[in-house]
């Protein structure tokens, strides 16, 4: 399926701001729009590196006062997420050295407390070790804790929002994380855009490692979906922010779209912000 994504923000700061951004998908091409027009003025020192985690990341420094970003972008995604319910589980010796990272404890996710071991393994009980251990676990957050804004900040971890019982996309991932992790699971964060999303923001999910392939888990849906555009992968939020800065700013707005793209035969390159 093809997807016309994107996001537009309005940020306000009160001195020139460097930033480093994370606002353009992995897989595609993005048109920048800086103030309604195209691309970035050399002023403000537009650069695009990717991170050690394989993340497009955008640099640049926001002038004084309000800016206007616009980032639009036509991606190529599945309508479905793979669902392996047989898949097992991977010896820790036996993992691609590029997954070990994502069985370590991070800033968000507090994996070697014993008592998210306990957690972990009450919630997963006598499921195989393995897909179905991390769908129990999905399942559980679903169950147990109840999406609610307002009840985590930027400095809420799992065991935060394991005591609150409650929290947003972010704070559920990093639960499921946490808990796979403590089963010696390979999890890391996504963030991204979801296709008919309900309320349309930015979203946050989880995938686990196991039988040799990245298998996506959201306790925020229902059902298994796909129409999920990534933008970055990490540990945990800490690594995927939509936007760092090293100055004082206020995002006074945000707006994000993913819109299915049914024009037959539309090919359009996009390009790579100037």
């Amino acid at each position: 399926m093809r997807v016309q994504a994107g996001c537009e923000l309005s940020i306000e700061t009160d001195a020139a701001s460097p930033v480093i951004a994370m606002l353009c998908p992995r897989d595609a091409s993005a048109r920048w729009q800086v103030n309604g027009r195209p691309g970035f003025e050399r002023s403000l020192g537009f650069d695009e590196h990717v991170d050690s985690f394989g993340n497009r990341c955008q640099r640049f420094v926001l002038p004084e006062g309000l800016t206007r970003l616009r980032i639009d972008a036509t991606v190529e995604t599945t309508p479905d997420i793979r669902v392996a319910r047989g898949a097992p589980a991977v010896d820790p010796a036996a993992l691609p050295a590029d997954t070990l990272q994502f069985l370590l404890p991070s800033r968000y996710c507090p994996s070697d407390l014993a008592a998210m071991w306990t957690r972990a393994r009450d919630i997963v009980g006598a499921a195989a070790p393995g897909y179905a251990q991390a769908e129990a676990i999905r399942q559980w957050i679903a169950t147990h804790l109840e999406y609610r804004y307002g009840v985590s900040n930027a400095s809420t971890d799992a065991q935060a929002t394991l005591a609150e019982g409650a929290g947003v996309c972010r704070d559920f991932a990093h639960v499921g994380i946490t808990l796979c992790r403590a089963l010696d699971i390979p999890a890391r964060m996504v963030v991204g855009w979801l296709h008919d999303l309900k309320p349309m923001d930015m979203h946050a999910w989880f995938e686990a490692y196991l039988g040799g392939s990245w298998y996506t888990f959201d306790a925020t849906q229902s059902a298994p979906r796909g129409g999920r555009v990534v933008i970055a992968y990490g540990r945990d939020a800490a690594d995927v922010a939509f936007l760092t800065s090293y100055r004082p700013l206020r995002t006074l707005s945000l707006r994000v779209w993913a819109d299915l793209d049914d024009r037959p035969g539309f090919d359009e390159d996009l390009g790579h912000a100037a």
